[in-house]
């Protein structure tokens, strides 16, 4: 076996495969803040039109949606996969096999989404899908809180990282989303993704075939104080390219929380738009 695969597979028992370190022993069947053991959990997998332009091309992104999450979002859109865990198991060679799949009618990507708390199964299902005679890109679609231990052992793996950068505050990653450390995790590992694949590259088309993408998400009343968060991304990844997105709404547990059952205004997105370019970063092609 690969000895990255050996070494991600260590990590599971106890895990620590991402910074949550839960020291559960996921080969026995054991559960973490994550909620699924060694063999992954599926909700689907298809030709997705919904992703950005720069991943979706003419044929659509190959999106396999990952069960489960190590983040708990108290607004999460997708509650129903990352906090319900609706979903089927499926190991490394049925990922493979979906993968293909997908391939085969004509996807732009492979984009694993939510991959973090299966980083194992998913490099497995990669150094598979490096002998099949047609390569497509791999994109690590997750929530941005990464180990960079786990990252360094995907170096050479994987083609596009997406991370989300979600909060600039400890105070409001722990009050939304649970995890205090939230703001310093995200740095070293946009940092290290960064360094693996450096900034967003095309292929003739104007399809993405490498390099880092990050998402944030603008939340009501500034709660996730975006400009720091711009900065941060800046300094951590200059150049890189940054989707500023505006389609937050509340959901899953948000009517707990009255401040975010607001919409973020359209102005204030087109301004952190514009101080995003200020600081060197793009925004074209998505």
């Amino acid at each position: 076996m690969n000895p990255a695969i050996d070494k991600l597979n260590q990590l599971l028992s106890p895990c620590r495969l991402c910074p949550r370190h839960c020291g559960v022993n996921r080969h026995a069947g054991q559960t973490g803040a994550c909620g699924i053991p060694s063999i992954p959990c599926v909700s689907s997998a298809s030709l997705h039109f919904g992703e950005e332009a720069c991943l979706v091309g003419h044929g659509g992104s190959g999106a396999i949606f990952i069960t489960g999450c190590n983040l708990h979002c108290v607004f999460c859109q997708n509650y129903d996969i990352s906090q319900q865990l609706h979903g089927d198991p499926c190991d490394s060679r049925q990922l493979l096999s979906l993968a293909r799949n997908l391939i085969d009618h004509g996807c732009e990507n492979i984009n694993f989404v939510t991959p973090t708390h299966v980083s194992h199964a998913v490099a497995e299902t990669v150094i598979a899908l490096r002998q099949t005679p047609r390569q497509v890109p791999v994109v690590y679609n997750c929530g941005g809180y990464e180990s960079v231990e786990t990252l360094k052992l995907l170096d050479g793996l994987i083609d596009i990282y997406m991370p989300d950068y979600k909060y600039a505050q400890s105070h409001t990653a722990q009050k939304y989303s649970g995890v205090p450390d939230y703001p310093g995790i995200a740095n070293a590992a946009l940092t290290e993704m960064a360094r693996q694949v450096g900034p967003l590259q095309f292929d003739p088309r104007g399809v993405a075939c490498r390099g880092v993408l990050v998402r944030h998400l603008v939340m009501p009343n500034d709660l996730a104080d975006s400009r720091t968060v711009i900065e941060n991304i800046a300094r951590v990844a200059p150049g890189c390219t940054i989707n500023i997105m505006s389609q937050y709404r509340p959901e899953y547990h948000a009517h707990h929380y009255p401040e975010l059952m607001d919409y973020p205004k359209s102005h204030d997105i087109h301004q952190l738009k514009q101080y995003a370019r200020e600081l060197g970063l793009k925004q074209e092609n998505i």
